[in-house]
């Protein structure tokens, strides 16, 4: 397996926040959807999945942090890792990784049959491993565009997508129905591998069972196969662009029985034609007239909820901004966005009446009013 860090780009130092960060961007890059009928990155998606799944989790990270690759194969076992490290390191080497020369003074079937313990090798002889748990279903992910009324009063949609599904021959066990069960040929029946000479592991092929079966000839022993399904969706008031909506259960199912992955819907949100988003803020164009400009007045602006009345303060001026406290984007549940709710800030924009005589003949009358030039101050 590439080392996780490599595969995202980032060093081991990185923090959690930079590991996350390289893996939306790549994530977002290679994901099939962009790149349709592209082996090449829908591989190197599933590696970038593969690296994030193990530094993108704390624990699983602080185990490869201290025993490398070796940690993510089926059946380790933390504990009995570092009681193997404590007694491997106590007779000249360095930890569990370290699997060079042996110098002499032990035997090394003691060390083997540690490094066995570790993959949760039964106890009493030389008894078959035990094959790992089954493993609870991938999550999947989803792009979907929502619109920003949507984004800030919350929406119900319902989706299309194709996502793997239990194939109804095998019934998710991936095993031709019939099939008798046969010695594997890669472990000859023991349900594990030798390693470097003196140490083994479970089996990859048999994973550790010692029998494989021939595979179900619908799913190719996959065990699920491509399902158009529709969802019905609950968008929560308070997404942005990039946020992520879970939908526990709806990703891939789990191997034998097991849990369901979950379903990441990815958030893009439309560009308003009227509202221009600054972070949670909004900023609206409101036309007013040149009467409203300098008199003052009481306007009706709109906002997502409804409309409110508006005073305009005599003497305004175009861009003068008027701030409506907490009509912007609400925080989304559960998240931490610091203000509770952007604000939403009216422009304000004179618009002149359409050209006539009468309207030379005022706009004449106001031109008088002026007493200096109004470009004074525009210099470049």
């Amino acid at each position: 397996m590439k080392d996780p860090y490599s595969a995202l780009g980032v060093s081991k130092g990185a923090t959690a926040e930079e590991i996350k960060k390289a893996y939306r961007k790549l994530a977002k890059k290679l994901h099939p959807d962009m790149n349709p009928g592209d082996k090449k990155s829908e591989e190197r998606f599933k590696e970038v999945s593969a690296a994030f799944e193990i530094v993108g989790d704390p624990k699983k990270r602080a185990l490869y942090d201290e025993f490398g690759e070796i940690s993510t194969r089926p059946g380790f076992d933390e504990q009995k890792a570092r009681e193997f490290q404590r007694q491997a390191t106590g007779r000249g080497f360095r930890g569990v990784e370290d699997f060079g020369s042996v110098s002499g003074g032990f035997d090394p079937s003691d060390l083997g049959s540690m490094f066995g313990d570790m993959f949760g090798r039964q106890r009493g002889g030389r008894g078959r491993r035990q094959a790992p748990e089954p493993a609870a279903g991938d999550d999947i992910e989803a792009a979907i565009e929502v619109d920003l009324r949507d984004a800030v009063l919350g929406a119900d949609r319902e989706i299309s997508l194709e996502r793997p599904a239990t194939c109804p021959e095998c019934k998710g066990s991936g095993v031709k129905p019939g099939s008798r069960p046969h010695t594997c040929p890669q472990c000859g029946g023991s349900g594990e591998v030798r390693m470097g000479g003196m140490f083994s592991a479970p089996c990859p092929r048999c994973q550790g069972e010692g029998t494989i079966r021939d595979p179900c000839p619908r799913c190719g022993g996959d065990g699920t196969i491509p399902e158009t399904v529709r969802l019905k969706v609950k968008i929560p008031a308070g997404v942005e662009t990039g946020s992520r909506v879970r939908l526990p259960g709806q990703g891939a199912p789990g191997e034998r029985g097991a849990d369901p992955g979950d379903l990441y819907l990815r958030i893009t949100v439309r560009q308003h034609p009227s509202v221009r988003v600054e972070g949670r803020d909004f900023l609206l164009d409101l036309p007013i007239t040149p009467a409203e400009a300098l008199g003052g007045g009481e306007v009706t602006a709109p906002t997502f909820e409804g409309a409110v009345k508006l005073k305009i303060p005599p003497g305004s001026q175009s861009g003068r901004k008027l701030r409506l406290r907490g009509r912007g984007l609400p925080a989304l549940k559960g998240g931490s966005t610091g203000a509770p709710r952007g604000d939403l800030y009216v422009v304000l924009q004179i618009v002149l009446p359409p050209d006539s005589p009468e309207a030379r003949a005022a706009a004449g009358a106001l031109q008088g009013l002026y007493k200096s030039d109004v470009r004074r101050d525009v210099v470049l």
